[in-house]
C-alpha cells in the first residue's frame, strides 16, 4: 500500500476525515496535524473514514485515542467507520475499544471468511473387498491340521 494519503471533507453538521494507505509511526504526525485541522476547520462530530487504511502499528491509533480524548471537553465526539476485520483486532489487542467509537462492535467478525469452507461431507461407509482369500474365517488352534512328522529313518532337510 501506498503511504498515507488524507482527505478532508467539511459538511454543516459533521468532518469526514478519509485515510487511505498504511498508517504506523512515521505516518503519525501526519495524521495528528490532519485531525487538528478537521477539528478546528469544523463543527459537529469528526468522522474517520478508514476502510481504505492499514493499520501496520497502534500508532495511528493511538492518535485516534488521544483526538477522541481532546474532542470530548468540547462536547463533540469522534467516530471511526468502515473499520476493517483486521483493525478491529489491533484496537481490541491494544485495548482501545472503550476508548474508540467504531460503527459496530469491536469483536465483529468478517463475515466472508479468509479461506472458503470445505462443503460438509458425511462419512462414506466402510467397505471390505471381496477377495477370496479374506472370504474365509480364521481357523481355530484345534481344527487346524497338524504339523507333518518325518517318518522315522528317512533323511532330514536342513532349513
Amino acid at each position: 500500500m501506498p503511504h498515507l494519503q488524507t482527505a478532508v471533507v467539511h459538511a454543516p453538521d459533521q468532518v469526514v476525515v478519509r485515510l487511505t494507505g498504511d498508517v504506523d509511526v512515521v505516518a503519525a504526525p501526519r495524521l495528528t496535524r490532519t485531525l487538528q485541522e478537521a477539528a478546528v476547520g469544523g463543527r459537529g462530530a469528526v468522522v474517520v473514514d478508514v476502510a481504505g487504511a492499514c493499520f501496520r502499528d497502534c500508532a495511528g491509533l493511538q492518535v485516534l485515542a488521544v483526538f477522541t480524548d481532546a474532542l470530548v471537553p468540547a462536547g463533540r465526539r469522534c467516530r471511526i467507520v468502515g473499520a476493517p476485520a483486521a483493525t478491529r483486532r489491533l484496537v481490541r489487542s491494544a485495548g482501545l475499544g472503550e476508548r474508540l467509537e467504531l460503527d459496530g462492535p469491536v469483536d465483529a467478525r468478517d463475515p466472508r471468511p479468509a479461506v472458503p469452507l470445505p462443503s460438509p461431507r458425511t462419512p462414506a461407509p466402510v467397505r471390505r473387498a471381496a477377495l477370496p482369500y479374506q472370504a474365509r474365517f480364521a481357523r481355530r488352534a484345534e481344527e487346524r491340521p497338524g504339523r507333518r512328522r518325518p517318518r522315522p529313518g528317512s533323511l532330514r532337510r536342513w532349513r
